[in-house]
Formats: C-alpha cells, structure tokens, sequence
C-alpha cells in the first residue's frame, strides 16, 4: 500500500517527565471523580480494595505493554504491534480499536467536566451551557495540540500538578476519618453485579496504552516507556486506593449513590472543599481530554503513513510539524458524540473496545519476540517467567469482555464498522 510522503517529520520532543504526564493524564481522568460512588454502591466498604485489586491485576497488561514498547521507536504502538505480528488489517482492527475508545473517552470525559462545572453555579446548569463548555474545551484542546506536541506536554504539566496536589491534600486530611473497620471491613469481597461493577471500574485505569502511540515522539522510547509504563501505574492505583478509602470513611453509605468527591470535600474542609475538588476534577478531567487529543490522532496518522488509512490523515501541518488533519478528525467526531451521549454509555463502550485492542497486543508478544534481532531483544524490557504475565494479562481481558453488554457491543460494531470502510476505501484506492 502506499504510504503518505511526507516531508515533515514529527520531533523527539517527549522525554521521561512528559512521558509520565502523559500516563497519569491518560489513566486520572474522569474516572476517579465519576466511579466511587457507582462502585461504593455495590462494593461497599470494599471498594478501595476493589480499586487496588483490579490494579493489580491490570499492571499485568501494562507490563506486558512496557515490554512491546521496548522494541519500537516509530509513531503507533499497537499498530505497529499488531501488524508485525499478524498482518496489515489486523494491525488496522488494533489501532482503530484503540482509537475509538480514546474518542468515547473523550466524549465521556467531556460530559463529566460539564457536570462538574454545573455543581459551581446555577449559570453551568443549562443544556446550552453544558454544550458551550463541551465545545470550547474540545475545540480549545485540539487547537492547543495542532500548534505543537510541546504545548501539548505543556498544558498536561499544569494539568497534573492541579490535580494531584488536592486530591494528595484531600487524602492527608481525610485520614483522620479512617478507622480500622474502615480500612479492614467485615463480610465477603465479591458480590452480586461484582462483573459489572469491575468492568466499569477499569475505566479508571485504561488509557496507559497511549505511551506507546508516542513513541516517534519520545526522546529515547524504548528506554524511556518501559518506566513510565511501571511508574505511572503504580503511583495512580495507590492514589485510587487511598482517595477511595477517604471516600467510603466520610461518606455514610446511605448516600454513597449520589456523593462524588466534591462531597467529600465539603465534608473535610467545608464550602472551600467542595471548590477545590470541583475545580481539581475540571483540571483533571482537562488533564485526561488533553493527553488523548494528544495520543489518540497518531493512530490514525501511523495507520495513514502505513497505508491503511487515506493520505489525509497522515498530513503533517508544514509550520508546527503535528498531524493536524488527524487532531481535527478526532476532536470532531469525539464533540458529536460528547454532545449526543451519557458517561457511562460512552465509558462502557470505551472500556470494551479498549480491551480487544488489548488482547490483540498481548497475543502479538511472542511473535514480536521472536522475531527481534540478537541487539534488540538485548536492549528490550523482557518480563521474567516466560509468558506467564502475558497469560494472566489475556485471561483478565477475557473476563472481563464476558461481563459487557450487548449495547455496548452494537456501538463497538458500528464504530468499527466505520473503520473497516475507511480501510477498504484505502486498500481500493491503492490497487488501482
């Protein structure tokens, strides 16, 4: 197939700090302001441990991301993973997969930071407001990424420390209310719904695979993913856990189904809390919208330099050398569906097609291994025990895809859908 000849190149300029900006950005988002509440419902006081436990077992997918990252340097990360491995639609399937469930991501998001705002004012409330505040954030963001991946790294920067520094803050002073029963409750871990509570949990955590889609970008990749992979997932499942201990500790579980974090603020430090969270979700909720509208565009400008995908998207703006094309495709089709859905619709969905893409990648490891020359597999991130990770990492996707819903597999089908006739368009193109 061809490919799009560009002369503009994309730039190094991602080193390990905005690497790490950008797992953090990508995994605390929405999530964290929008689930403990939902997940408090059913899990009850053992939430923070559902939150823990489910990171546990996620770091298995992410470890096995970190080590097929250490064997690229190029733009596209499961695209590329799965096309080495299994061909060129394969690799198509992959990165559109992932690429949808940025987009979803982004429209769910979007709504979460509209609510958020609503809870300051009366003025936020409105129907025309929600859809100014949609609008403006998404437009204002991909604009800021169109104008050069340093803003972008830029504007995550400020994200994370806006965000991080409260909810840390917000812990500290919530401490005080956890006691023992609290931190180490009575009664049985699973319970009924467990399946779909966890499926929906995972939202909280998915977004790390967008180090990857970067790596043409990063400033030494196949050193530098592999520690923000690890990093950022540590440090994020231990923030989970703790923000969701402080929750169920000052919440009373009569209330758990409509509380959010800004309650718990008020709750620790009066009106002033429940500000600082309110703002604190906008900013990080900003954080998550920015690394995505970031990440989420070099799929479809890897997929185009590949051929799978028409030239359009492969377009390199001549002046601040992004994929300009890509970012505006993007940002579009996530606003439509921002305005037109709810969040946990579109985090279902989300989460769903994340996780094919997931089980693709993984599979895609032992050919990818074995195929890496004598340097390369000495310079990779090679897990230890063989393929047990990569086992346990398929196993955990597996299940969790058998607790989803057949609505959220009718708008995965049409979304890729519509992928799939891009790329026959483009292969139809090509042939002739």
């Amino acid at each position: 197939m061809a490919g799009t000849g560009n002369t503009t190149k994309l730039r190094r300029d991602i080193g390990i700090f905005g690497a790490s900006f950008l797992a953090l950005n990508s995994m605390i988002g929405a999530g964290i302001f929008a689930l403990p509440g939902r997940i408090a419902v059913n899990a009850g006081l053992h939430s923070p441990w559902l939150f823990l436990v489910i990171g546990a077992l996620f770091i298995t997918i992410v470890l096995t991301f970190a080590e097929l990252s250490s064997y690229y340097d190029q733009t596209g990360g499961p695209v590329l993973y799965a096309s080495d491995a299994f061909g060129s639609f394969a690799g198509f399937s992959t990165g559109w997969a992932i690429y949808i469930s940025r987009m979803t991501a982004v429209a769910a998001n979007a709504n979460v930071m509209a609510t958020y705002l609503a809870s300051l004012h009366d003025v936020f409330a409105s129907d025309l407001a929600r859809g100014t505040i949609i609008t403006t954030v998404t437009v204002g963001l991909a604009w800021a990424n169109v104008m050069g991946v340093r803003d972008g790294v830029r504007t995550m920067a400020v994200f994370t420390f806006l965000k991080v520094t409260p909810l840390v803050l917000m812990v500290l002073l919530g401490l005080q209310h956890v006691t023992g029963a609290t931190l180490l409750p009575d009664g049985a871990f699973f319970f009924e719904g467990f399946g779909d509570t966890t499926l929906l949990l995972i939202y909280a955590y998915v977004g790390f695979e967008t180090l990857g889609i970067t790596a043409g970008e990063t400033s030494q990749p196949r050193r530098t993913l592999p520690k923000a992979y690890v990093g950022s997932m540590l440090g994020t499942s231990l923030l989970y856990f703790l923000v969701v201990l402080v929750f169920v500790s000052v919440i009373p579980a009569e209330n758990y189904a409509g509380a959010t974090l800004v309650d718990v603020g008020r709750s620790i430090a009066g009106p002033l809390g429940a500000i600082v969270i309110t703002l604190t979700a906008v900013f990080s909720i900003g954080g998550n919208l920015s690394s995505a509208i970031l990440c989420a565009p070099r799929l479809t400008f890897a997929m185009a330099e590949k051929g799978m995908l028409p030239a359009w998207f492969g377009r390199v703006h001549a002046k601040y050398a992004t994929p300009a094309h890509s970012i505006l495709f993007m940002s579009s089709m996530a606003l439509i569906l921002a305005l037109t859905g709810s969040f946990v619709k579109l985090a279902l969905a989300s989460s769903v097609v994340r996780l094919l893409g997931y089980v693709i990648c993984i599979a895609s490891l032992p050919s990818i291994r074995r195929n890496a020359d004598a340097d390369a597999r000495r310079r990779a991130f090679q897990l230890k025990g063989g393929y047990a990770i990569p086992v346990i990492a398929l196993l955990i996707c597996f299940w969790l895809l058998a607790q989803s819903k057949s609505e959220s597999w009718i708008a995965v089908s049409i979304l890729l859908g519509i992928g799939w006739l891009f790329y026959a368009i483009e292969n139809w193109t090509a042939s002739e």
